[in-house]
């Protein structure tokens, strides 16, 4: 069965197919109808998830921190249905792409931080987010989801991409995520797992509360 999708996203025609679409301004030359803008699985872990039909708990409003926001290409689409959010980015080259989005939407706030180092921004983010976004191209992805957990409301949602050949090229992307899943299991409750193809390769998409 199919999850709803959050309040805020639907389904729209793009090249005779139906499509994930947000209302807001247009980003990177995505393919718009009307105010509403084409959210491609193929350009973000987070529409994979949803088109891969896990339930991902967001039913729209909800105050977000979004871990590698990069130059804002899923989190602008993040910010047209959600609530406050949080876009931490450690490299300065997005970022400045980052700031020109949240231009169009108040409710976006960049922060050049490193992920693995919430404490430098503790002070920016509000307690008790409703949800974090994570897509970090980094060794140790399990680690910064669990250094990040404080920000997570009891009831709240991690939603991770976890990616196999930032952890490690040599291995089997199955190994991999086992292993990356036995150390967040040490600060969440896994609730669900899917395997990210055909969208994105060598991706497993996590949906976790905090224990």
């Amino acid at each position: 069965m199919t999850e709803p999708l959050p309040s805020g996203v639907e389904r729209r025609e793009f090249d005779g197919r139906d499509r994930l679409a947000t209302q807001g301004t247009p980003v990177y030359g995505e393919p718009t109808d009307g105010d509403w803008r084409l959210w491609d699985a193929g350009r973000s872990k987070l529409a994979a998830m949803l088109e891969s039909g896990m339930d991902v708990g967001l039913e729209g409003e909800e105050a977000v921190l979004y871990l590698g926001a990069a130059s804002g290409t899923t989190v602008s689409h993040v910010a047209d249905f959600a609530g406050p959010t949080y876009a931490v980015e450690f490299a300065p080259r997005p970022v400045r792409d980052l700031v020109g989005v949240a231009e169009d939407r108040e409710n976006l706030f960049p922060l050049l931080k490193d992920a693995r180092k919430p404490d430098t921004y503790a002070h920016l983010v509000e307690s008790n987010v409703d949800a974090i976004v994570q897509d970090v191209a980094t060794r140790g992805q399990a680690r910064v989801a669990a250094e990040n957990a404080q920000f997570l409301a009891d009831d709240g949602r991690l939603l991770a991409a976890l990616k196999a050949r930032s952890e490690d090229v040599t291995r089997d992307p199955d190994e991999v995520f086992e292993r990356a899943l036995d150390d967040l299991r040490e600060s969440y409750e896994v609730l669900e797992t899917a395997r990210l193809e055909p969208y994105h390769d060598d991706h497993l998409g996590v949906v976790a509360r905090p224990l």
